[in-house]
């Protein structure tokens, strides 16, 4: 059985992966100029870690999880709580009711015109993905 100190600090390891990833992220739009959120590319970022690392596993010829424990573990916990962390954005709308009232045409416009499009890309996806034989 593996001690606590140890548990915790993997944990707080895994905490500081994201962050470090995030921060990685938040540079690179910077630098670069990009109109996509810095932790949208931290977390393609740690996409691409993770992925590399199972590849250079699978070389390896070692039979290990893709994702490590502890992060998976940080992960789920936060995954779990995700509902808090969509109060400041909520926050953010009732400050700003006055101005979204202002927009409120062209903002339904673009949720109808974006709901409907992901309906049909996903049902697009959906009917290819059915007609292609399985692997």
């Amino acid at each position: 059985m593996r001690s606590r100190i140890y548990i915790y600090v993997s944990i707080l390891s895994s905490i500081a992966l994201l962050l470090v990833f995030q921060l990685a992220g938040e540079a690179t739009r910077h630098a670069l100029a990009l109109p996509i959120p810095g932790p949208v590319l931290g977390m393609l970022g740690l996409l691409l870690a993770l992925a590399l690392r199972g590849a250079w596993l699978r070389w390896r010829h070692q039979a290990a999880a893709e994702v490590p424990p502890a992060l998976e573990q940080v992960a789920a916990t936060l995954l779990g709580h995700l509902s808090l962390l969509f109060v400041p954005a909520g926050v953010g709308v009732v400050t700003h009711l006055s101005l979204l009232a202002s927009e409120a045409v062209p903002l339904g416009a673009a949720l109808v015109v974006s709901t409907l499009l992901a309906v049909a890309v996903g049902g697009w996806l959906m009917a290819r993905a059915l007609r292609s034989p399985a692997p």
